[in-house]
C-alpha cells in the first residue's frame, strides 16, 4: 500500500469485480462499529473529504477489520459454519482481549484506510481462525496480511493528491481494545452492506456461553 497512489481507481469498475446479487460470501471480521473511538475517527476522515465525490464511506454499523475471506456462502452448509463458529470459540476461550491503536493512513488506488498499530497485534487472532476454519475447508490467503479499517472506497478515477492533501497521512491516535471476532456473511454487491452475522466469538469466554450460532 505503499507508495502513495497517483491517481484513484474505480473499486467496481466491472460487475465481475463484485458479488451478485442473491449470492454471499463468508468472512471472519473483527466488528468495530460500536467502538466510539473508530467512529470518530472514521467521522473526522469524512468530515475532512466532505468536498470530494467518487468515495463510499463504510457505514458506521459496519465499520470493521477483515480478517479471513472464508469463501462463497453456497459452498458450506449452517452445519460447516456452526462447526467453524465452535472450533474458533473453542480456541478463543482463554484469550484475553488485545488492545490496538488507529491513527495512520493507509492510501490504496481503490480505498483509504486507517492502520491498526503494532501490524502484528493481531496477526495471532488470525492464525487461530484460519487454523480453526481450515479444519472445516481448506482456506488460500496471502501471507502479507495488513490488519485495516477502510474509511472509504473509490467509485471514480481521479487524481489522489488532493485527497491525500485533505485528509493527509495521520488522524488524532485512538486507542480501543478488540474483543472479538465475527463470523459474517455480506450478501450481494459491496456496497449493499446487507450483512448476517452468524456468529460472534467473545475471547474469554466460556465454552457454549456468549456466541450466537445458527
Amino acid at each position: 500500500m505503499s507508495p502513495l497512489p497517483e491517481h484513484m481507481a474505480n473499486r467496481w469498475s466491472s460487475a465481475r469485480d463484485d458479488t451478485a446479487p442473491g449470492n454471499g460470501t463468508v468472512y471472519w471480521h473483527m466488528l468495530l462499529g460500536g467502538d466510539t473511538e473508530v467512529r470518530d475517527l472514521a467521522a473526522l476522515a469524512r468530515a475532512r473529504l466532505s468536498g470530494f465525490g467518487g468515495l463510499h464511506f463504510t457505514p458506521d454499523e459496519w465499520l470493521h477489520i477483515t480478517t479471513l475471506v472464508v469463501g462463497p456462502r453456497d459452498k458450506f452448509s449452517d452445519s460447516q459454519l456452526a462447526e467453524m463458529s465452535k472450533a474458533a470459540q473453542e480456541a478463543l476461550s482463554g484469550w484475553d482481549p488485545r488492545p490496538i491503536t488507529f491513527g495512520r493512513i493507509l492510501y490504496h488506488p481503490q480505498a483509504i484506510m486507517l492502520e491498526v498499530e503494532p501490524k502484528d497485534a493481531l496477526e495471532p487472532i488470525r492464525v487461530v481462525v484460519q487454523r480453526t476454519t481450515g479444519s472445516v475447508v481448506l482456506s488460500r490467503e496471502p501471507v502479507d496480511w495488513i490488519p485495516h479499517v477502510t474509511i472509504a472506497y473509490s467509485t471514480a478515477c481521479q487524481p489522489a493528491g488532493p485527497i491525500v492533501g485533505a485528509l493527509g497521512m495521520r488522524l488524532p491516535s485512538r486507542t480501543t481494545t478488540i474483543r472479538s471476532v465475527s463470523l459474517v456473511v455480506q450478501w450481494g454487491p459491496e456496497r449493499s452492506w446487507d450483512w448476517e452475522v452468524v456468529s460472534t466469538i467473545r475471547f474469554g469466554a466460556a465454552l457454549g456461553r456468549d456466541v450466537g450460532i445458527v
